[in-house]
């Protein structure tokens, strides 16, 4: 099988049939180079973040627990940077912290964590001779300085997108982190402490010392000493970390600029017939590599380290290796995790073969060819009867482009959309636009259930909304489904009908529905003699159901007997998957880790949001990106 270019030019590429290969073993120059330039941990940087890791957990443990200090082990952790003199607890605890925050930097190569590490590894080894006499001390951190000096080419990777929000996150996290160490250093001296102190009044002795003021908890001896420089570095360390994340150079993350949307929509038009996820690269709280050529483009969005692109690229298909190849160097610059959700199997062909990633299939998309869609037949008999059920009770039903629509209309079908949102949260972003009736998506279409016979509502006789982005010039894919509440049930199954029996009049003759995750497990799960492991699967998919609406979209989107097209993930190691998973879930809109509601109000007026694909049919809700 092959892919032909629009017909200007002869060249085809390849695509293999069977099951997609796994190594970058006879992919050709183009995979190897991928696989040598990929963003892979190298083995210096893994084996330095391990490193500060270890040290960082020794010295923490060294500064909360005096049994530890005065143990066996401590022979060890004396000479470790940040054990000094009569402030070897609170430097302990300081620098171990550190060590830990800067660990995962430094696993990931950034830039700016081998800086600090660079001036915090000599800063410790000067105390540790001037303090001390320790050469041991001394050769530790010089142990870990050399690799750090040698290799120091690995750490070239730039900050990721931020934000002045991540101060006042970190202050949140820190802040609990040092309650709960400053709670174990005041109450890892049961036989220094007078009295027997209550909980609330170590919290309280806690809260004081991160301030630098002296609690209600006393000791004997010098342990008093101890505990107040130990909760006084405590507090001094969140403070400066969160007075640096509020004042570094912001980098906050990319977004679709004018020009890229424009240089978009000129590669959709020609080219946009191949995916039918093409449109949904315009949604704006994307970003976009192109190509050298510019004829092809990769939009992306990072998520917790994640590049997580969505679709096939953009473009001529001969053009892909480039855009591609622009992808891996951006990953690897900023040491993100590159990962594709839902690209073809021409897609994940061509991203296997140019960059040595693997493809794992992930569901499948149900495509209806209008000519061949019929309410005839007994296959089509419970959809039949639920529409002429709907049309019975007096449900009329629009489909129009939305160029066609007045302001008026367009701006109620927008806050009704808003308003039906089946979540506290919008969802979608691999297979949703993120906007309905925007004057730049002219040619979507947008079909509406009305019902004049009752009292009009907030929104008039309205009381359902599909909105359908372009696919190509003669295809169309469903975005959102949206409907009133309080409708009679089945309204999704009447504008689905609807909008491909209006097809054929607005030059549609095929139109894309939900993704269905996992698709052909949930079908061959169900089949007589399917084995053991198979159905295992099938049942856990269902009972995941309850939760993500796998099960419940597969059948509803049978309904129409539709032709299955298989999708995939392109992940780069399977250690990766999990990662990847949950970086997906969150840009879904299905997993959100942020600040609480209300710290949040003034960071939804700078940020974007992604609009929801869910919404209910028969009770259920279908997600048309799981």
């Amino acid at each position: 099988m092959s892919v032909r270019t629009d017909g200007e030019k002869s060249g085809e590429v390849p695509v293999r049939s069977g099951r997609l290969p796994v190594s970058a073993v006879g992919r050709g120059y183009g995979a190897v180079r991928g696989a040598l330039r990929g963003p892979r941990p190298e083995a210096v940087p893994a084996l330095v973040a391990r490193a500060c890791t270890l040290v960082g957990l020794v010295d923490i443990a060294a500064g909360v627990f005096p049994r530890f200090r005065n143990s066996r082990m401590h022979a060890l952790a004396e000479v470790l940077p940040g054990a000094l003199g009569p402030f070897a607890a609170a430097l302990s605890l300081s620098v171990g912290v550190l060590l830990l925050l800067l660990a995962h930097g430094l696993r990931r190569r950034k830039r700016r964590a081998w800086r600090a590490a660079v001036i915090l590894l000599p800063a410790g080894a000067i105390a540790q001779f001037t303090y001390r006499h320790s050469l041991v001390g001394v050769l530790v951190s010089v142990a870990l300085l050399v690799p750090l000096l040698r290799h120091r080419e690995e750490f070239r990777a730039l900050p990721d997108p931020t934000s002045r929000w991540r101060a006042l996150a970190n202050f949140v996290l820190m802040g609990a982190g040092s309650i709960v160490l400053g709670l174990l250093v005041v109450s890892a001296h049961p036989g220094r402490m007078v009295g027997d102190p209550s909980l609330a009044d170590r919290l309280e002795h806690v809260i004081y010392g991160l301030f630098g003021f002296e609690g209600p908890v006393g000791y004997l001896g010098n342990t008093s000493w101890t505990v107040a420089f130990s909760l006084g570095a405590l507090g001094l360390l969140t403070a400066i970390t969160t007075i640096y994340l509020a004042f570094r150079p912001e980098h906050p993350a990319a977004r679709l600029t004018d020009e890229d949307e424009a240089r978009l929509r000129g590669l959709l038009d020609r080219h946009g017939g191949r995916d039918s996820l093409g449109h949904f690269a315009l949604r704006r709280d994307k970003a976009v590599v192109f190509s050298p050529s510019g004829k092809a483009a990769v939009t992306y969005r990072v998520v917790s380290g994640v590049m997580l692109a969505s679709g096939d690229p953009i473009g001529d298909v001969e053009a892909w290796p480039g855009a591609i190849e622009r992808f891996m160097d951006e990953a690897k610059a900023h040491s993100w995790t590159p990962a594709v959700m839902g690209c073809s199997e021409t897609g994940a062909e061509v991203w296997t073969r140019e960059t040595g990633l693997d493809a794992l299939e992930l569901g499948d998309e149900a495509v209806v060819d209008v000519a061949d869609f019929s309410l005839a037949g007994r296959a089509m008999r419970n959809v039949r009867q639920m529409v002429k059920r709907i049309e019975r009770l007096g449900y009329e039903t629009r489909v129009r482009r939305v160029r066609d629509l007045g302001e008026a209309e367009l701006e109620r079908i927008r806050r009704a959309a808003e308003d039906w949102r089946g979540t506290d949260t919008e969802r979608g972003f691999s297979m949703a636009l993120g906007r309905v009736g925007d004057p730049a998506d002219g040619d979507c279409l947008i079909a509406t259930a009305h019902r004049a016979d009752e009292t009009p509502g907030a929104y008039g006789d309205l009381k359902a909304v599909l909105h359908f982005v372009p696919w190509g010039p003669d295809g169309a894919s469903l975005d959102l489904m949206r409907r009133d509440r309080s409708a009679d049930p089945g309204m999704n199954e009447l504008l689905i009908v609807a909008a491909l029996q209006a097809a054929p009049r607005l030059g549609v003759e095929r139109v894309s529905l939900n993704f269905a995750m996992f698709r052909s497990a949930l079908a061959r799960g169900e089949k007589i003699g399917a084995g053991p492991v198979l159905r295992a699967w099938r049942g856990l998919l269902v009972f995941l159901s309850r939760w993500f609406q796998i099960e419940s979209l597969y059948k509803f989107n049978a309904k129409f007997r539709p032709r299955w097209e298989p999708r995939f993930v392109v992940y780069a190691a399977s250690r990766d998957l999990p990662r990847i998973g949950l970086a997906a879930m969150q840009a879904e809109g299905f997993v959100h880790l942020a600040l609480p509601r209300v710290l949040r109000l003034r960071a939804r007026a700078h940020r974007p949001c992604a609009h929801t694909v869910a919404e209910r049919s028969m009770g259920e809700q279908n997600v048309r990106a799981a």
